[in-house]
């Protein structure tokens, strides 16, 4: 449930404490003196500390340990005990950042409330740092199509220096992937990798995620760009930023510097910063919403992520990498691609680039056979497909064919359906499809399409039962 941390100089007390917290499930650790906390906070850090103010024999008092932690560690939550307690030590704790107060003698279903509470808080913070700094992900950089050698390349080239960085490409193209790539080669790759969600937060919450705040309630609670200090800070989607907090981040970049929200004391950060942006910075700039001296700041090196379309032939080597992702990570099946299935993907369109095709492979994993390798006609029929407007998305079947039999079965299939449409009318449907009747029922013969008695309206292929 959570490792806590007690300081306190009365053993008694302590070990109580403990005895309380552990039937509950926590897990503890004791400490005595001032010095043993601290060499306990730097052995492990707590997810929370319960502290008395006054400890015989140490160097420390609480409220001097209380300052070390927040400085250090602002996101552990602290619950002071006193047995001399009053409200200018309550104030004077909860201005230094402790979580809350409690005086002794102490009873138990309080300490138990507030526990579970700053257990709570310390979890939330957890889990939200984590997300602001988005998933841990390897940086995979697969293919061998013309178009993602030249991009790997670019990137290797701008792995060693210092330069920032401007990704365009279209939405779920691997952006962040490539900036991961150049993170995972450079000079900074112990360090940390911090994603910027531009369009993820609320604008008048911006300044206060990016530069951190000061409170005396809350002490000091590190923004995004003090937790990359000495790694990198990804804007994903940088059009989104907004445009009050646009000329901030050029004074960041300008002299590595900022200030939290409602503090004084300016931050100092050695910060390589990488951007991306599937937008018309340009465009934007023309229209005012985007400050153009900030897009040469983040625009030094310029690349381009090639979306599916310009490198077709990169999508089985992907596909069959997500299956052996999803078979490691969540145990699904570990198939193989058929051969109608690898043309099909190779044609089908892909607007939403490989985070798509990382999605369609999950949902076939998970609805498809247990067995055996994936066939075109487990893969998305044309609607699901999210084709583009004005393109022709074609079939598992017709993708899998010679032009010439493909042609063949697009001319029958459309006929059919055209006649059908008109009732069985061959006049009607001659006249739509710009053919004299005549050489119609020609054509129809030759593809082995023959139509019903006169007025059935009935169509059909040869071969076709019934």
């Amino acid at each position: 449930m959570g490792d806590i941390l007690i300081t306190d100089d009365e053993r008694d007390i302590r070990e109580l404490i403990s005895d309380i917290l552990e039937d509950e499930g926590y897990t503890t650790r004791l400490a005595g003196t001032s010095d043993q906390c601290m060499a306990e906070i730097a052995k492990e850090k707590p997810s929370l500390m319960i502290l008395d103010i006054w400890l015989k024999d140490s160097r420390m008092d609480g409220i001097d340990i209380l300052k070390s932690v927040k400085r250090d560690h602002p996101d552990i939550p602290i619950v002071i005990i006193s047995g001399h307690g009053n409200i200018e030590i309550a104030v004077a704790a909860i201005k230094q950042g402790a979580y809350d107060f409690i005086e002794k003698p102490f009873n138990i279903d309080q300490l138990l409330v507030v526990i579970r509470r700053a257990m709570e808080t310390s979890s939330l913070r957890r889990e939200n740092q984590e997300l602001k700094r988005g998933p841990v992900a390897p940086a995979v950089m697969l293919g061998d199509s013309g178009s993602f050698r030249a991009l790997r390349a670019q990137l290797d080239k701008v792995t060693k220096s210092n330069g920032r960085v401007m990704l365009s490409g279209q939405p779920g193209s691997g952006k962040e992937t490539a900036a991961r790539y150049i993170h995972a080669n450079s000079g900074r790759a112990s360090g940390p990798f911090v994603t910027v969600s531009s369009a993820s937060v609320e604008p008048d919450r911006m300044e206060e995620v990016l530069f951190g705040r000061e409170s005396p309630g809350k002490g000091i609670e590190k923004g995004l760009l003090e937790q990359a200090d000495g790694g990198i800070v990804y804007f994903d989607e940088i059009a989104d930023m907004p445009s009050g907090t646009q000329s901030k981040i050029l004074r960041v970049l300008t002299d590595q510097s900022f200030q939290r929200v409602g503090g004084t004391d300016k931050v100092q950060v050695d910060l390589r910063v990488i951007s991306s942006t599937t937008r018309d910075l340009k465009a934007l700039i023309d229209a005012g919403s985007f400050r153009q001296e900030l897009f040469h700041r983040l625009n030094v090196v310029p690349i381009t992520v090639p979306g599916l379309e310009d490198r077709r032939e990169d999508i089985p080597l992907l596909a069959e990498h997500f299956i052996a992702e999803f078979n490691r990570a969540q145990g699904l099946p570990l198939r193989a691609l058929a051969e109608d299935a690898r043309a099909l993907l190779q044609t089908m369109v892909w607007p939403g680039n490989v985070r798509q095709l990382r999605n369609v492979v999950e949902r076939v994993l998970i609805l498809g056979e247990p067995h055996g390798d994936i066939t075109a006609r487990e893969l998305p029929t044309m609607e699901e497909a999210a084709g583009e407007e004005g393109r022709v998305v074609l079939s598992g079947s017709l993708a899998t064919m010679p032009l010439r039999e493909a042609r063949e079965a697009f001319e029958r299939e459309y006929l059919l359906t055209q006649i059908n449409r008109f009732g069985g009318n061959i006049s009607r449907t001659a006249a739509f499809v710009g053919m004299e009747r005549s050489a119609l029922h020609r054509k129809l013969k030759s593809l082995g399409v023959v139509t019903g008695a006169k007025g059935s309206g009935r169509v059909a292929f040869v071969g076709e039962e019934g």
